[in-house]
């Protein structure tokens, strides 16, 4: 009972597995560091090896801090969708500022010549003052407010004009650090959102395949319930059947055949509950069953009852519910032998057909059409039979029942599974 309230538990509460939500992580920043790079050589930034490791460290940070997300964000799992996104939307938003805060320690020491060398190839002329300040000198003519289609003349920005020359502080055309940040971290932001969406449609997922794992066990579970009750239904009417059978033995003073009786009715009921009532038995292991049933029929029936078995050696090890033939040999008995005066043999047989085995149970007894019992098929024993097929076989299982020629004949057609016959298992 624990074991399956804490299954329940597992199954209420389901997680995305740490190496998919680690693979999901490295491809997003993967995918960051292959298009980043092919960005910077498209717009030829320079420093390419430099700059590559550099991002790659970039990226890495980016991995730690998006991990750190999904330990904060996992706590919201069980939550409704929209409490989950809510968090997403508010914690992404200190996570992109720490992700563009670790970007920005990282091209620090090289941001100044990734500028000065676009400034360069734009025409500017970069230098230090004595101060050690970054500045700029841009022709005026090229400053903002400046006609778009004014020349701007070569020797003016050689420096040979100073009074067309303008000199701007570096940092005036960077931005302040907090501008790069938050600048860097509005694209991160929205990176964080798409990994929160793919991770909420991963949790979405496992939360299906969960509820399908539980339904399945619900569905096993209620399955065997049936199987269990529809086996349990078989014992009280063959005892009942075998009681009445022992008690006439007893009241006509047969007590040898009486005590012969009751020995072979406890080995009877000791293998039949010896199995699991919801699982298969080897056919060789149910024809043995029903074997010695017939023997305990045939105490009481010693001169009207005969037995006759048919089954290929092939297929002993094929497996079958436990006691599925039961109640078909107990019709074949109560319908056949014992009404009437003559001898009568049923017969237990198996064969292979199209891939499919078929079982047999058959008596030679007075049909009801020539002054014999009737025997409409809606009796417990063969209700009993196709209700425990349809909930271990489903449609592909049948049973067809009724008089012919000479007696009356029952064929289970069941699919085929090989097994290990028990005798040989425990050698």
């Amino acid at each position: 009972m624990r074991r399956m309230e804490a299954e329940q538990t597992d199954q209420d509460h389901a997680r995305v597995p740490f190496r998919t939500v680690l693979l999901s992580i490295v491809g997003l920043w993967l995918c960051y560091f292959v298009l980043t790079t092919l960005r910077g050589e498209l717009v030829d930034l320079g420093f390419t090896f430099e700059a590559t490791w550099r991002r790659a460290l970039s990226s890495i940070a980016g991995v730690v801090i998006t991990v750190g997300l999904w330990l904060i964000l996992r706590l919201f799992d069980g939550r409704a969708m929209w409490i989950k996104i809510g968090a997403a939307l508010l914690l992404s938003l200190p996570v992109a500022l720490l992700i563009a805060q670790a970007n920005q320690m990282v091209f620090a020491s090289m941001e100044e010549r990734v500028f000065a060398r676009s400034a360069e190839q734009r025409g500017f002329t970069v230098h230090r003052d004595q101060s050690g300040d970054l500045l700029v000198d841009i022709p005026a003519r090229a400053m903002p407010g400046a006609p778009i289609d004014a020349p701007i003349d070569a020797s003016v920005s050689a420096g040979n004009g100073p009074q067309d020359i303008v000199t701007v502080p570096a940092a005036r055309l960077q931005g302040t650090y907090w501008q790069e940040v938050v600048e860097v971290a509005y694209g991160r932001y929205f990176m964080m959102l798409a990994w929160c969406a793919l991770y909420l449609a991963l949790l979405t997922g496992e939360k299906a395949r969960a509820a399908e794992r539980r339904e399945g066990t619900y569905r096993r579970a209620a399955k065997a319930a049936e199987l269990r009750s529809l086996r349990y239904q078989v014992n009280p009417h063959f005892l009942f059947n075998t009681l009445n059978s022992l008690s006439a033995l007893v009241l006509t003073g047969r007590t040898e055949a009486a005590e012969r009786m009751i020995q072979m009715i406890s080995t009877f009921y000791r293998r039949s509950l010896a199995d699991d009532p919801t699982s298969d038995v080897p056919l060789a292991d149910e024809i043995a069953l029903q074997k010695l049933y017939l023997d305990i029929e045939g105490v009481r029936f010693p001169l009207r009852l005969v037995a006759e078995y048919d089954v290929p050696p092939d297929l002993e090890d094929v497996l079958v519910p436990g006691m599925i033939l039961q109640p078909l040999v107990e019709n074949s008995v109560k319908h056949a032998v014992a009404p009437s005066g003559d001898q009568v043999k049923v017969t237990i047989s198996a064969v292979e057909d199209y891939g499919r085995l078929v079982l047999s149970v058959s008596d030679n007894g007075t049909p009801a059409d020539t002054g014999g019992p009737a025997r409409d098929g809606f009796g417990i024993g063969l209700t009993n039979v196709r209700e425990r097929l349809a909930a271990r076989f489903g449609k592909e299982a049948t049973v067809v029942s009724g008089p012919v020629p000479g007696g009356y004949a029952t064929h289970l057609r069941l699919p085929i599974t090989h097994g290990i016959h028990k005798r040989e298992a425990a050698q």
